[in-house]
């Protein structure tokens, strides 16, 4: 071979392996290969990963790969906080968020720190926590950006340096705020009113959409979806959930409710067809929980299944999956994109799962079920004075529930004796039955509130087979007179204030249900000065904790009024004063008259969010109380439901497994396995897709309340979680962990 043709011939073997390079450095990142690149893994939101390497033969031999530690919650004098963060894998870079929010980049084969952002660094940047499940990343050559919220912030970070990007929003930072609507279009403005982003939104071309996360009371901003230019941070369009005068939606509501109701907002996260350009989103009940006398109707955008345009926000279609919410059915974690066979064709479908144990599939272009929805007429009586319950409710022919529906007495507690008993005794004396019976003042028992399905999201196979983790556990509901009505009663500052702010979740009183303290999904309050200084409970309110949001939004004056009120120092109000709903009074008289003031206090206010468990703080019904479920969608039959976590101490007795209460998601791969931890046993189980077989166990460090993910570098498969415990009581954790085989 002469000279000039080594030449040529090294010249194109160069060319082809540049060529080859670009190729690999260019791929999509919206679909997961050796990566999982979003939140969900893809675009579509299936969980699923490609990766075959870790298989039903091989898993058995899966160790620790690596741990990185995130330094929260090692301080024993701090309150520790759960991480619910699925983390994403760019090319061999795992980002993520740590328990007290900060964001950081890791090496995903050894689990080494490249980089951390602190968003409260800044000392005049008061923390407020709040759980962040994921994050987003976008690139255009050179510029690579990680994408978070925080609080109602929303940063963008140099995925290399971890330094805040100057020229998106202002020093790298939008706020949330923008597009919520102000005094001209809501007759009040919602610029310091409380909104988060739990859940990540999604990026579509050069736009970032995004629901949010809001309050559940009378103060509560409207959920509109938004769009923001990923490059800028500059708002392009909003969606309005709740809709204005003049648009499609708006007659379902009463005339001005959209002055006074918030909510119906989408925090539980989107998915994207990017090849239709549309974005699929599920959202929540409108404000106020179990009580819609200020809005009757239908309530359209709330509980909805909406397909809109992604480059605009038109609505293309919508399901609404439960009419004038007032159970709080949130639809609690985002839709997933499916392709199945029906009759006899292959039907690009999304799925989308629900609190009660329902799974709706549609047509993705139409929004036309697959499987019949029937309008099934339910009880509107009795209801409390001014409401307006709706007379029928959807319920899909297929596939039947994978959550318990009603209460009877074959399905309470047979664990002992005295359980039954105890548990009897509430049946008894509280309604009970269909779970669309209005909210009352005698009380009721209810599924459905929080879980079936949760914010941790289904799975689906290429093959139609969705995954999906679920609780049965009881709910107590005890709607109260928010005014106290008829007794002559001024209601203090501090009175109403937290009756407004905090009782949606502690209850009038914050004694939540005071028969059964020990089954709260949140603390009894009545004796709080006990357990916190005055010091500690204005810090909560600050920064928030858990589940419980930041309250930086209403004045040091009134948390100063809600500190007092919680500690009983408040003086009592020596007269009733005038009727008024200016909750900046000293004292706030009862009745006051409903009108279009915001914040909006409803006449009545739930006992808070409250389980129902026996008195050892077990699940008040019969096993399972936690299910794993694999649901053939191509025909609606299951192909097996299993028991999902175990009570170690009820194992010992020779029980069989239970299932727990879980928190955190699936995920699915092609070598065979789901792999899910969520459970309070703090374990992370591989299973067999085909059989529901636990096939791999390990018990980790703390708590994975958050879905994990696999990914691929150097040619070894990983398996990674957060272990973030500090759930109702176990114990905290702060560290990422990573599995792959020897």
């Amino acid at each position: 071979m002469n000279f000039v043709l080594k030449i040529c011939l090294g010249v194109l073997l160069l060319g082809s392996c540049l060529s080859a390079n670009r190729t690999i450095d260019s791929r999509p990142l919206r679909q997961p290969g050796d990566d999982w690149p979003t939140y969900g893994g893809n675009g579509a939101g299936n969980r699923y990963s490609p990766l075959n390497q870790i298989n039903t033969s091989n898993v058995k031999n899966l160790k620790l790969a690596w741990s990185y530690e995130t330094g929260d919650n090692s301080n024993p004098n701090q309150r520790g906080m759960d991480i619910q963060c699925q983390p994403i894998v760019i090319r061999g870079i795992l980002y993520g968020t740590s328990p007290r929010l900060k964001l950081f980049a890791v090496d995903a084969a050894t689990g080494k720190q490249r980089w951390q952002f602190d968003p409260f660094a800044d000392p005049g940047k008061r923390p407020r926590f709040h759980p962040v499940r994921g994050v987003m990343y976008w690139e255009d050559g050179a510029d690579k950006r990680v994408l978070y919220s925080v609080g109602a912030s929303l940063y963008a970070i140099n995925a290399e340096t971890g330094k805040p990007i100057d020229g998106f929003g202002k020093n790298g930072e939008v706020d949330l705020h923008e597009g919520l609507g102000d005094l001209e279009t809501l007759g009040h403005d919602v610029a310091n009113l409380s909104i988060r982003v739990t859940t990540p939104g999604v990026i579509y071309n050069d736009l970032l959409i995004t629901g949010s996360s809001v309050s559940e009371g009378g103060d509560a901003p409207p959920g509109y979806i938004r769009a923001f230019n990923v490059r800028t941070g500059k708002l392009a369009w909003v969606f309005r959930t709740i809709p204005l005068p003049g648009e499609y939606g708006y007659d379902t509501w009463s005339t001005d409710a959209y002055k006074k109701i918030g909510g119906a907002n989408c925090w539980a996260g989107l998915v994207v067809d990017e090849k239709r350009g549309v974005v699929y989103a599920g959202t929540g009940s409108p404000s106020v929980d179990f009580y819609g006398g200020a809005r009757a109707g239908q309530n359209l955008f709330a509980n909805c299944v909406i397909a809109l345009d992604a480059k605009t926000g038109k609505r293309i279609w919508h399901f609404q999956t439960v009419h004038h919410d007032l159970w709080d059915r949130d639809l609690p974690c985002p839709p997933n994109l499916i392709t199945v066979r029906h009759n006899g064709k292959q039907v690009e479908a999304v799925a989308q799962a629900t609190k009660d144990g329902y799974v709706f599939v549609f047509n993705r272009d139409t929004g036309k079920p697959l499987f019949p929805v029937q309008e099934v007429p339910v009880p509107t009586s009795p209801a409390l004075p001014g409401e307006q319950p709706w007379p029928t409710q959807p319920v899909p022919t297929k596939p039947a529930p994978f959550a318990w529906q009603e209460l009877t007495e074959a399905n309470i507690t047979s664990r002992t004796p005295e359980a039954r008993e105890y548990v009897l005794t509430r049946f008894r004396n509280s309604r009970h039955g269909s779970k669309y019976m209005p909210p009352s003042e005698e009380g009721t028992l209810y599924f459905g509130f929080g879980g079936g399905a949760e914010w941790g999201g289904t799975a689906a196979d290429p093959n139609g087979i969705f995954y999906v983790n679920s609780n049965n556990m009881l709910w107590w509901l005890k709607m109260r007179d928010s005014r106290m009505r008829g007794q002559g009663v001024a209601m203090t500052r501090g009175t109403a204030l937290f009756n407004m702010n905090c009782s949606v979740c502690h209850g009038i009183g914050g004694k939540g249900s005071a028969e059964n303290v020990a089954a709260q999904a949140y603390p009894d309050l009545t004796n709080v000065g006990k357990r916190l200084s005055k010091e500690h409970i204005h810090s909560i309110l600050a920064t928030g904790r858990g589940r419980m949001p930041s309250f930086q939004h209403i004045s040091q004056e009134d948390r100063d009024a809600l500190v007092n009120y919680l500690l009983n120092l408040e003086a009592k109000p020596t007269a009733v004063a005038s009727a008024s709903n200016d909750i900046h009074n000293s004292a706030v008289t009862t009745p006051v008259a409903e009108g279009a003031a915001f914040p909006y206090m409803p006449p009545y206010l739930n006992n808070g969010n409250t389980q129902f468990r026996d008195q050892e703080n077990y699940p008040a019904i019969k096993p399972p109380w936690g299910t794993l479920n694999a649901i053939n969608l191509n025909t609606g039959d299951y192909l097996w439901q299993v028991p999902l976590g175990e009570y170690p101490e009820l194992m010992k007795k020779g029980v069989p497994p239970t299932g727990t209460e879980n928190h955190g998601g699936p995920i699915v791969t092609a070598g065979g396995l789901l792999f899910i931890a969520a459970t309070y046993d703090e374990k992370i189980r591989a299973f067999d897709q085909k059989t529901g077989k636990v096939v791999w166990e390990y018990k980790l460090p703390a708590g994975g309340f958050a879905t994990p993910i696999t990914y691929m570098v150097n040619g070894k498969q990983y398996v990674a979680i957060a272990a973030g415990g500090s759930r109702y009581g176990l114990k905290p954790g702060g560290s990422y962990v990573a599995f792959a085989l020897p």
